[in-house]
């Protein structure tokens, strides 16, 4: 079993959470910008003409695969992270930063709406048949640059990635599941 580190964002010090937003062609989240399953991918834009495209950029407690240096593992984001990461991206007026697969700024792609999943049966997600579940950071990316939108159009480019500085938090995967047992059947039947 992989190690699992949830990441964090502690406001006293200088990490400062999601700084931009890439338009990738396989999100690490694995939610493509509209209803895309596994098995059957196709791109939706939410308004062709306005050139809006539409995705989840963080999903709460989901397991993120990892390799870096040789090293396995998973990262996640509690609700509390998320909600704080999406919050800090418009206080610090992050919106027009954008890249490209994480490799190269692009002018003329920007935040259009940002919100967080209360419901996901009466959200907004739910009439682009978007699964999120409670606590996405569900957003909305306006593309005037003509290149990345043909990337889009084209399916090279089917999510949102974010980019940012997070504390660590290392999670014993086996003791939160014995906590979740003992919380489901009780103290006394252990």
């Amino acid at each position: 079993m992989l190690e699992t580190i949830e990441l964090l964002i502690d406001e006293d010090e200088d990490k400062i959470g999601v700084f931009a937003i890439s338009l990738v062609e396989a999100p690490a989240i694995e939610s493509n910008f509209v209803a895309l399953s596994k098995h059957d991918v196709q791109l939706k834009v939410v308004d062709a003409e306005k050139r809006l495209v539409t995705g989840l950029a963080l999903i709460p407690d989901k397991e993120i695969y990892r390799k870096t240096e040789g090293r396995e593992y998973n990262i996640k984001f509690s609700k509390e992270t998320v909600r704080k990461a999406s919050q800090i991206y418009l206080r610090e007026m992050f919106n027009h930063n954008t890249t490209y697969e994480h490799s190269m700024p692009v002018e003329g792609v920007y935040l259009a709406e940002s919100w967080i999943v209360e419901d996901p049966t009466h959200d907004k997600t739910a009439l682009y048949n978007i699964e999120a579940p409670a606590g996405s950071w569900a957003i909305s990316m306006s593309v005037e640059n003509d290149e990345v939108w043909n990337s889009v159009k084209d399916g090279k480019v089917l999510g949102f990635s974010i980019e940012g500085l997070f504390d660590e938090k290392k999670i014993d995967v086996f003791r939160e599941k014995w906590e979740r047992i003992r919380e489901i059947i009780g103290e006394n039947r252990i």
